[in-house]
């Protein structure tokens, strides 16, 4: 196991290096193709609440794509409550307090099922595994919600070939990228 987490924490440090490579107009045009391909989905076409991440800098860019799908869907925000995320529906308050100091959706949590959920990674891998920071909040979720199909998505140098894994590290249904898509089920790589 410690194996494992010291591969993780090289991979985190790896990967940051390489999103420092990323310029903000490629970070958007990634963006821009990923999100395509997401609405082309019948699963986003037939999806009613989608939750979606409110992306720190360097993650894959998503305040566009709030505010776009907020007028087609229902779109929900995560927010850290203890050692879990609870789901709250955008309605453009944020609020930075908070121990990671970072902004979070202001609203009531809702225990509504999601349709879709779109997640952040550090780094994925072809085998639909994410990494993610560390805290463990978004595969808490996925267990509590296995019906949710979950797709994370990155940026192109945020793929490897594969991700360390750990026991409670849950697989995800795809990852996105601008360059590649990996689905675990075919009707889904059908899809896009």
């Amino acid at each position: 196991m410690n194996d494992v987490n010291e591969d993780k924490r090289l991979l985190r440090r790896l990967i940051a290096q390489r999103k420092k490579a990323v310029g903000p107009e490629q970070r958007c045009a990634e963006a821009q193709t990923v999100f395509e391909q997401i609405e082309g989905s019948s699963v986003f076409r037939n999806a009613k609440r989608v939750l979606l991440y409110h992306s720190l800098p360097d993650e894959l860019p998503t305040h566009e794509v709030i505010e776009r799908w907020n007028s087609l869907k229902e779109v929900y925000l995560p927010r850290v409550k203890g050692n879990e995320i609870e789901i709250v529906r955008y309605n453009g308050q944020f609020s930075i307090d908070n121990r990671y100091h970072i902004s979070e959706p202001v609203g009531e949590a809702t225990d509504q099922e999601m349709d879709l959920a779109i997640v952040p990674a550090v780094a994925v891998d072809p085998q639909c595994f994410r990494l993610g920071r560390g805290g463990g909040f978004y595969d808490r979720w996925m267990a509590q919600h296995p019906q949710c199909p979950t797709w994370a998505v990155a940026l192109n140098c945020q793929l490897v070939e594969r991700v360390p894994t750990l026991p409670h590290d849950l697989r995800l249904d795809g990852v996105i990228t601008a360059l590649h898509t990996f689905f675990t089920t075919t009707e889904m790589n059908n899809d896009l």
